[in-house]
C-alpha cells in the first residue's frame, strides 16, 4: 500500500512544488535553479505524505492540504542545504547527487536556502496556494515556524553541533532529536490535520502524540541506516556520523537494543491511531514504513 500512496502523494506534491521556482527576473535565473535542485532532485517527501495522510484521517479535502505539503517540504530542503554546507556536516553528496554547494558554490547555497526558508511561509500566507481561512492560516505559520526555528529544528542542530564527541545520555539525545528531526514532522501532521477543516481537540491530540512517536522513530532508524547501510543505498555518506564522533542510538543502545526501541516507537505510534478508523490507514503504513525503510 505504502509505495502506491507514496507515488500518488510525491506527483501531486512535486507538481505543486514545480510551479514554485519560475523566476520573476532574469537575474534570479541562478538562484532559482539552485533552489530548485535543492527541492526536485528526489527525495521520499515523507512530510508532504504525513500532512496528506493526517488531512485523509480527518476526511479533509487533499486540495486543501497542497500548501501545507509544499510549505513543509521546502522547510525541509532547506535545512539539508544548509546541513551540508562544510560550515557544518560538510557532506559532497545528497540523495546520490552532488550537494547544492558543490553542484553550484558555497554562497549560491546558503542564498537558495535562505530562498527555500522564505517561500515556505509565502505559500503558507497566501490563500491562492492555501486556501485555508485567515485564522486558520495564521495557525499554520505558526506551526512551521516554531518548528523551524530556534524552539525546533534551528536549535536542535545547534544542539547536535555542540554534542559533537560529547558522551550524551539518552534523555539528552531525545531532546535533540525531536528539536531537529521530530518538530518539523510534528508540525506536517498538525498541518495537515489543520488543513482538513475538521480538527478537533481529541483528535489533534491522539495526531500530535502518533507524530512524536514517529518523529523519533525516524531519528532512530536514520542512526540505524548509518551503521548499516551504504552510500549508494543511503544516498548520503554512510558512517559519517561515526567519523564525525556524533552521539547515536546505536553507540548509546547498542545496534539491537536501537532496533528494538524504533519498533517500540512504532507501536506507540499506532496505539494512538486506535480512535481513527480506515481513513487512518496512510498514517498506519507511514509508521510502519519510517522504520523498516533502508534509506
Amino acid at each position: 500500500m505504502i509505495a502506491a500512496y507514496q507515488a500518488r502523494c510525491q506527483a501531486r506534491v512535486d507538481a505543486a512544488l514545480e510551479l514554485l521556482f519560475q523566476p520573476p527576473r532574469a537575474e534570479l535565473q541562478r538562484l532559482y535553479e539552485a533552489m530548485r535542485y535543492s527541492v526536485m532532485n528526489g527525495g521520499k517527501r515523507v512530510r508532504p505524505l504525513l500532512v496528506y495522510a493526517a488531512c485523509e484521517a480527518l476526511d479533509g479535502d487533499l486540495d486543501r492540504a497542497d500548501g501545507a505539503a509544499c510549505a513543509v517540504e521546502l522547510i525541509h530542503a532547506y535545512s539539508l542545504v544548509h546541513d551540508d554546507l562544510p560550515a557544518m556536516d560538510d557532506d559532497d553528496l545528497r540523495r546520490g547527487q552532488p550537494t547544492t554547494h558543490k553542484a553550484f558554490d558555497e554562497a549560491c547555497a546558503i542564498l537558495a536556502g535562505d530562498g527555500l526558508q522564505s517561500l515556505a511561509f509565502e505559500v503558507l500566507a497566501d490563500r491562492r496556494r492555501n486556501p485555508q481561512d485567515a485564522e486558520t492560516r495564521l495557525q499554520m505559520l505558526s506551526a512551521l515556524s516554531a518548528a523551524a526555528g530556534p524552539a525546533g529544528m534551528v536549535g536542535g542542530q545547534a544542539i547536535d553541533l555542540g554534542s559533537v564527541g560529547l558522551p550524551l545520555d539518552q534523555s539528552a539525545l531525545e531532546t535533540m532529536h525531536r528539536h531537529k528531526t521530530g518538530a518539523l514532522i510534528e508540525a506536517s501532521v498538525l498541518l495537515g490535520a489543520l488543513a482538513s477543516g475538521n480538527a478537533d481537540e481529541i483528535g489533534l491530540k491522539a495526531l500530535q502524540q502518533y507524530a512524536r512517536a514517529i518523529g523519533l522513530a525516524f531519528q532512530v532508524q536514520d542512526d540505524i541506516l548509518d551503521v548499516e547501510s551504504d552510500t549508494a543505498t543511503l544516498g548520503k555518506t554512510q558512517g559519517k556520523d561515526e567519523a564525525n564522533h556524533k552521539p547515536t542510538y546505536p553507540a548509546l543502545l547498542g545496534l539491537d537494543a536501537a532496533k528494538a526501541y524504533a519498533l517500540e516507537l512504532r507501536d506507540q505510534a499506532l496505539h494512538q491511531l486506535r480512535p481513527f478508523g480506515s481513513q487512518a490507514e496512510p498514517l498506519r503504513a507511514l509508521a510502519r514504513y519510517i522504520v523498516e525503510r533502508r534509506s
